[in-house]
């Protein structure tokens, strides 16, 4: 049972064979500052696009990339990734389109997950999915529409193949969902700041700071919480990261993208982007 395994288990930070991610947060704290975590479809707008454009963002400063497997049917992505993922869709992007922005992501030195909703990975089959995403150096897997209670078979194709597992929790989880779920995870759990889409906002989420705390005293020791859902800018990215171990950052990447006449103009907007939130986490801990 998920909820009676041992602490261990799920929390994994500081051991010898630690995983590309929680290295990536490990080293952050080290310094000081929360982790820079940016989100982009795979495939978008095509797939070696996207690979360069993964390039600007882990040179503008991210620490971790999410690769998004691009889906027809989300339940969690708001207008601008809907049309990103779209795009990718419409492209002809595959599940071993993924695999490969996945491997260059990694070339990058930053660490790479894979972002997909569970129907995906069960229809490409769970063991093998797992066993291509760890040769193609990726570092583990959210899956913002699957909850412990039915992982099983993830829980058990994870652990053969040493990748993290980020589970979601947000402002309505009741405590004993948030200890559920915290030690289901490993390498990070992932706080939705509100209960919504994804999308930039004015202002992000009170409730964001009182879950990030909530999530802390239910999670295994050392376990890292990282925020995402609203952030846009380096400002708000500093608030965040004043209080969490990552700041998770989609929506910005996608516009700059889609706005952007072509990909050279795209790269340029999305190294920009990416430096402008890596200093906000700079600032975000300083007195």
């Amino acid at each position: 049972m998920i909820g009676t395994e041992p602490a261990g288990r799920s929390g994994g930070q500081g051991a010898a064979d630690q995983t590309a991610l929680q290295a990536a947060l490990a080293a952050a704290k080290a310094q000081g500052r929360a982790a820079l975590v940016g989100y982009l479809p795979a495939g978008f707008p095509d797939v070696e696009s996207s690979i360069a454009v993964i390039e600007a963002m882990v040179e503008g400063g991210c620490d971790v990339i999410e690769v998004g497997l691009p889906y027809s049917d989300p339940t969690m992505d708001g207008p601008s990734i809907q049309r990103a993922a779209a795009t990718a869709l419409a492209a002809g992007t595959t599940p071993p389109d993924v695999l490969r922005v996945v491997e260059a992501a990694a070339a990058t030195g930053a660490a790479a997950l894979v972002m997909t909703y569970w129907n995906p990975v069960e229809r490409y089959g769970v063991d093998r999915f797992c066993a291509d995403l760890a040769a193609a150096g990726g570092s583990g897997v959210i899956t913002p529409d699957l909850i412990p209670e039915e992982a099983d078979e993830w829980f058990a194709a994870t652990d053969a193949t040493g990748l993290d597992r980020i589970f979601l929790v947000a402002p309505s989880s009741s405590d004993r969902r948030l200890d559920l779920t915290a030690r289901a995870s490993r390498g990070f759990v992932y706080a939705a700041s509100l209960m919504g889409v994804t999308g930039t906002r004015a202002q992000v989420s009170g409730a964001a700071e009182k879950l990030v705390a909530r999530t802390r005293a239910a999670a295994p020791e050392g376990l890292p919480v990282c925020v995402g859902l609203g952030i846009s800018n380096g400002g708000q990215a500093a608030e965040v990261a004043s209080y969490a171990d990552g700041v998770i950052v989609g929506t910005g990447f996608c516009e700059r993208v889609l706005d952007a006449p072509d990909l050279r103009t795209a790269t340029v907007a999305v190294r920009a982007f990416a430096a402008e939130l890596a200093q906000g986490i700079r600032l975000g801990r300083e007195d």
